[in-house]
């Protein structure tokens, strides 16, 4: 948006000595380390290299690399720098490499500017011939887990050492009774940390083992251990876990397997229906969230709400009272209006779920994306961080800029420049490993935008990494009805993008030749520069595009391993959009595009027409099955069997759903008492919550229309989906937060 002001001209006197010129755009360069060593043969060392900009400058700088000595490269030779963020060259020693300490500049040029800084080189020449091998780590050294509450995620590596590059297969051994590790095995790729999570089961004793982590690579045997501390349940009982991020998991399966209380027998309109409501200042588009046991004026549990009004609260999740609330809006501004589109009306504030984590901060904080308007009529995008006992800025408020390389909508100069007034944040956001991924979507399409991800350290709120995804064409936003981008043990991203630009010629790779992926289901590597790693484009994604029938309208999660007849596993990621076929990708090679073939063999499996009313919606997975809520459809359970999914259901809730759809929350103990919850929550009906035996949809437990008006909790809220937790089922609606649970408790 362009903003005019307008000074008048009279009683302005203009002189000559006027003020000083302002500082002319430059930029200075930098290099980290500032020092290395290469051995010869050995693997290379990554330097980082950023171009600082001061005083507005932006222009791109092209980076030449000189004085390295005989036997020593850098690749890549040269770089071309975005001012502001770091790319990597690795230098590498050949193993004819002589001994030296060389110093090693580096030149920036950008126009008639020049900088170079240098660092300082030692070359080891190579020792005798070694063997290729491994050591393994796990981080941390020592870990905590109580029973019956959260687990504890334990980082595994396997470090190479001479040029080593083997799969390595790491067994655990030694966890006590009652507790588990998910996932039981890892299979690491060399110098790549994948994670498993320690999780104490409520009846296991406080004890403190020794874990041992033992990789095996052919001949090669290493291992690490772990000490683990367990702690015995605490006394009443917990009966929950935390639900930190949306769909309860980075899985975005949408199961919570501890819950305890509420079971296929006792939630019935007799025993079961709304027991309270909690009242804030907007509607409820985000999914709440919940912690056990926080100590906020007392130890309690508590649950977390964000509204389109910009507040955050939090209340007591057991007696509703209000412990604190917070506005994300600076003096003078108002939430944004709705931009003439009934998507996300009529005011957007806080639109994506929070996230949380409990170790950041001195108590926990948690992390919030909100959308302004000051009083120049400019828009904000923030990223704002609070702690989670008492509300106070832990961090930021960080504003929300990016530019990227492109000349698609919104570029100048060879850049596509975000616009905060063009985006809104739907989709939920997504933490780990310490950063914080946003995904940005579109007001009812109105051009100009592009599909943006954004990645933000937690510790800083500073941004990291930028993509996008549509540099050089149009559209291919993230919202996904409000699932979040989800992330496999390794760190790698997964998500379903919109209807967009894709480039069908493809380079040598398979990957389009202008790095346009709008249409797709895709994976990013985290690894070094966040970066498209593989990807599936149906074989009529342009004309789906055209028609505005985007893949991204529904939500991806990603399943447990899945094992074939043959005994072999499978890592799948599943969606579904408004198309109405379901689609499965192998994680490990995910099909890219095939053109002028109308099948889509090069992915996993398409269960073709699955769906007829197409899915603004994300499923849910349990016990082997997936269930999916499509628009105009009824809830659908599709049974999993030898990695392949069944073409047709197993079982069908008995009413259909008018748009759009729903996303279902399962409950569970375990595996037992399975319990499928549904929402009717079109804006201009009232809402109904649903509950079905995960068994069979066809038997419903519980709707909230059973008991007359006494459950009744007003018009429904778009896109919307509930939380089950410890007992009680917590449900998003236009001024608040229902809360059912089990009744004369």
């Amino acid at each position: 948006m362009l903003l005019l002001g307008f000074v008048s001209c009279s009683n302005v006197s203009i002189t000559g000595s006027g003020n000083p010129p302002s500082p002319a755009a430059d930029f200075s360069l930098s290099v980290t380390p500032m020092s290395t060593t290469l051995t010869a043969g050995a693997t290379g060392q990554a330097i980082s290299v950023n171009a600082v900009p001061a005083n507005g400058f932006s222009a791109t700088v092209t980076v030449a690399i000189t004085r390295l000595p005989s036997g020593v490269t850098a690749n890549p030779a040269t770089l071309s720098l975005t001012p502001g963020s770091a790319q990597s060259t690795t230098l590498t020693a050949a193993p004819g490499a002589a001994a030296s300490t060389p110093t090693i500049t580096f030149s920036g040029t950008s126009g008639s500017l020049t900088h170079s800084t240098s660092m300082a080189l030692t070359v080891k020449a190579q020792g005798p011939p070694t063997t290729a091998d491994f050591s393994l780590t796990v981080s941390p050294t020592s870990a905590t887990v109580t029973a019956g509450e959260a687990g504890q995620p334990v980082s595994v590596s396997a470090v190479p050492a001479n040029g080593f590059s083997a799969t390595v297969t790491v067994a655990i051994s030694g966890l006590p009774s009652g507790v588990t590790a998910n996932p039981a095995s890892l299979s690491l790729t060399p110098g790549t940390a994948q994670s498993t999570t320690l999780t104490a089961a409520a009846s296991a004793a406080a004890s403190t083992p020794t874990v041992t982590f033992t990789g095996t690579s052919g001949s090669l045997t290493h291992s690490a251990t772990l000490s683990v501390t367990v702690k015995a349940q605490s006394s009443p009982p917990t009966t929950t876990s935390d639900v930190t991020t949306y769909h309860y998991n980075n899985a975005r399966d949408g199961l919570n397997a501890q819950e305890t209380i509420l079971t296929p027998a006792n939630v019935n309109s007799t025993h079961f229906g709304k027991t309270g409501f909690f009242p804030v200042d907007g509607k409820v588009d985000a999914e709440p969230l919940y912690l056990a046991n926080v100590n906020a004026g007392g130890t309690r549990n508590v649950l977390y709400v964000a509204t389109e009004h910009d507040s955050v609260y939090a209340f007591d999740a057991d007696s509703g009272a209000q412990i604190w609330k917070k506005s994300l809006l600076g003096s003078g501004e108002t939430t944004s209006d709705d931009h003439s589109c009934n998507q996300i009306s009529p005011e957007i504030g806080i639109t994506s779920t929070p996230v949380i984590d409990r170790h950041s901060g001195p108590n926990g904080t948690l992390f919030t994306v909100g959308m302004s308007k000051d009083s120049n009529g400019a828009y904000h995008q923030r990223l704002h961080a609070f702690d989670i006992t008492t509300g106070a800025v832990v961090g930021g408020p960080t504003e929300i800029t990016a530019t990227y390389p492109g000349t698609g909508d919104h570029s100048s100069g060879g850049k596509v420049i975000f616009d905060p007034s063009q985006y809104a944040e739907r989709a939920a956001l997504l933490l780990v490993n310490g950063v914080i991924y946003t995904g940005w979507t579109s007001h009812c399409d109105g051009r100009p935008y592009t599909g943006w991800v954004m990645a933000f350290s937690e510790s800083t709120l500073q941004q990291t990494q930028v993509l996008n995804l549509t540099p050089n064409g149009s559209e291919g936003s993230l919202w996904m009805s409000g699932d979040g981008i989800a992330a496999d043990s390794s760190g790698n991203l997964y998500f379903l993008d919109a209807n967009g630009t894709f480039d069908t010629a493809l380079d040598a790779n398979g990957f389009p030749v202008n790095g346009d992926f709008g249409n797709a289901m895709i994976k990013l590597s985290t690894s070094g520069k966040l970066a498209v790693a593989d990807y599936f484009e149906t074989y009529n994604t342009v004309t789906e595009s055209d028609d505005d029938e985007d893949l991204g309208s529904g939500g991806e999660i990603l399943l447990p391993d899945q094992t074939d007849a043959s005994g072999g596993t499978h890592h799948l990621v599943v969606g579904a959009g408004k198309d109405g076929n379901i689609y499965i990708a192998n994680r490990d090679n995910m099909g890219k595009f095939r053109a002028g073939s109308p099948t889509d063999s090069n992915i996993y499996q398409v269960v073709t027409g699955a769906l007829p009313g197409g899915a603004w919606s994300t499923p849910a997975f349990f016990n082997g099955v997936l269930y999916y809520g499509a628009a105009y459809d009824p809830v659908r359970a599709f049974p999993m069997s030898n990695a392949m999914l069944a073409t047709a259901p197993s079982s069908r809730s008995a009413i259909s759903y008018n748009f759009p759809g729903t996303t279902p929350s399962i409950s569970a103990n375990g595996t037992q008492n399975g319990i499928v919850w549904t929402l009717e929550s079109n804006l201009g009906s009232a809402g109904v919550l649903h509950a079905y035996d995960a068994t069979d949809l066809a038997h419903e437990l519980y709707n909230s229309n059973q008991a007359g008006s006494r459950d009744s909790f007003g018009n429904g809220n778009k896109f919307i989906t509930p939380l089950i937790v410890n007992g009680e089922v917590y449900v998003g609606t236009q001024n608040g937060v229902a809360v059912f649970g089990l009744l004369g408790k």
